[in-house]
C-alpha cells in the first residue's frame, strides 16, 4: 500500500519536538489526539483511560485509546490492534530533532526519542491513511501507552473492556521493521536497605558495623558464584541463562550512602534487576543475590558481637513470553513484512516490551521496529527508510483479507 512518505515524517518530526518523558505525557498526548484529529479521526472516538490512578508512581494522564471502526468488506472482521508508547527517557527533555538526508538527529546533547515517536508516528500515519485512502480495513484499536520507559505501566495497568477484545495486537518498538519480535525476557526489580551502626572511624571503629562492608562481600560473593553479569547455569543445550545487574548505590532517596570518611557507615541502599527468557530462572538469579546480602549480614560483626542486617525487597515487573509462529498473528506478521519487501527476521527480546504484559493480558501481540537507533543515548538517530516501510508495513497489517 503506498503511503504520504512526506506527511508521516513530518508527523514524526511534530512530535519529536513535544517533550513527554516518562510519567510526564499530557503534552504528547495532546499533540497525538490534534494530530489524530486533523487526519479525519471523530473528537469521540479519542479518549484517556484511567491507568494513571492505578500506576503507583505520578503519572500526569492515562492511556491514550482510538476506536476506528471497521469499514467495506473488512467491517465484521474481528477487532486487531496496534499499539505503542508515548513516553520516553528523561534523557531526552530538550531534544532538537533536524532532518539530515535520509535520517533525523539530534542537535542538542540529548537522546532524540524516537524511542518511540516512531512508533507513535506510525500509529497515526495508519489512522491518516486508512482514512485517505478509504480503505477497507477491520475495527481497529489504536493503544499508546504511558510510562512503558520506567516499568511497563500503561500497559499493565490498562482495563481489557476498554479495548474492545482485540484477537491480535501489533506493537511499534524497535529500529527494523523486518524484526518479528514473538517473545522477550521476563524480569525482577530488587531493593535492598543495608542497616549497620555508625562509630567514629578513627576512634572506635570496632564499635560500628559498615554497611558498605556488607554490601562489598555481597557482590562479591554474587561475582564469585557466577550471578552477576550474563549468568549461565549448566551446560549444553539444558543450559539456563539471564542477566544481572546492581544499579543505584545510595542512602536511600538519592542521598549519599554516609557524608563523612571518618563514621562508619550505618545504612546503604541499593537496587538491582534479574532477568531471564526462563520464567523460574530469572527468580533463581534474584534468590541468589537475597541470600548473598544475608550471609554477608552476618559476617560483619562489630566487638560487641552484633551483626548487621538486610532488608531484601523484589518485585516482578513484567513476566516472559515465547509465542509459537503457528499463531495467526505470528503468520500475519511474517506475512506482511514480505508484502512490503522486507525479510522477516523472527526473534525474541532481551527487553522487557508492552507486549509482554497485552500477552500477560490475553491478546497475542508482535513487536516491530520503526527506525530507532542508539536508543537511550545522545546519540540516538532516526532511519527514515525503516521508518517509512514501518507504516507501509502497518497499513499492509490493517487491511489483509
Amino acid at each position: 500500500m503506498p503511503v504520504d512518505a512526506k506527511a508521516a515524517t513530518d508527523r514524526l518530526m511534530r512530535f519529536l519536538s513535544i517533550e513527554g518523558v516518562t510519567g510526564q505525557e499530557a503534552a504528547i498526548g495532546r499533540e497525538l489526539t490534534a494530530a489524530l484529529k486533523e487526519s479525519g479521526v471523530p473528537a469521540k472516538a479519542i479518549r484517556l483511560d484511567d491507568a494513571n490512578t492505578r500506576i503507583p508512581v505520578p503519572t500526569e494522564t492515562g492511556n491514550l485509546i482510538v476506536d476506528l471502526p471497521g469499514r467495506g468488506a473488512l467491517h465484521n472482521q474481528p477487532r486487531i490492534m496496534f499499539m505503542t508508547h508515548m513516553d520516553t527517557v528523561p534523557l531526552c527533555a530538550g531534544a532538537k530533532p533536524k532532518k539530515s538526508g535520509r535520517k533525523i538527529v539530534n542537535e542538542a546533547k540529548t537522546a532524540l526519542g524516537g524511542d518511540n515517536r516512531c512508533g507513535c508516528g506510525v500509529l497515526v500515519t495508519l489512522a491518516a491513511e486508512l482514512e485517505k485512502q478509504q480503505l477497507d480495513h477491520p475495527p481497529i484499536t489504536l493503544l499508546f501507552c504511558v510510562r512503558e520507559e520506567s516499568g511497563l505501566y500503561g500497559a499493565r495497568h490498562v482495563k481489557l473492556d476498554e479495548l474492545g477484545s482485540p484477537v491480535m495486537a501489533f506493537n511499534y518498538d524497535g529500529g527494523s521493521a523486518s524484526n518479528v519480535v514473538i517473545g522477550a525476557v521476563g524480569a525482577d526489580r530488587w531493593t535492598v536497605e543495608i542497616f549497620g551502626r555508625a562509630s567514629h572511624a578513627g576512634v572506635a571503629p570496632e564499635r560500628g558495623i559498615s554497611s558498605t562492608m556488607i554490601m562489598a562481600l555481597a557482590l562479591a560473593d554474587v561475582k564469585a558464584g557466577g550471578w552477576f553479569g550474563k549468568v549461565v547455569k549448566g551446560k549444553g543445550a539444558s543450559a539456563r541463562q539471564g542477566t544481572s545487574n546492581v544499579g543505584p548505590v545510595t542512602g536511600g532517596e538519592g542521598r549519599p550512602a554516609g557524608d563523612a570518611t571518618n563514621v562508619v557507615t550505618d545504612y546503604v541502599h541499593v537496587r538491582g534487576e534479574c532477568r531471564s527468557h526462563d520464567g523460574k530462572f530469572f527468580k533463581e538469579i534474584t534468590k541468589a543475590y537475597k541470600a548473598a546480602f544475608e550471609k554477608a549480614a552476618k559476617k560483619v560483626t562489630n566487638a560487641q558481637g552484633k551483626s548487621g542486617k538486610v532488608k531484601f525487597k523484589a518485585e516482578t515487573d513484567y513476566y516472559p513470553f515465547r509465542m509459537k509462529e503457528n499463531l495467526p498473528v505470528v503468520k500475519r506478521a511474517i506475512e506482511a513484512v514480505s508484502a512490503v519487501g522486507g525479510t522477516p527476521n523472527v526473534r525474541a527480546a532481551n527487553g522487557g516490551l508492552d507486549a509482554n504484559w497485552m500477552v500477560r493480558h490475553g491478546i497475542p501481540t508482535v513487536t516491530f521496529g520503526a527506525g530507532q537507533n542508539e536508543a537511550h543515548t545522545i546519540d540516538e538517530w532516526i532511519n527514515l527508510d525503516e521508518y517509512d516501510r514501518a507504516c507501509a508495513l502497518a497499513v499492509q497489517l490493517a487491511t489483509t483479507r
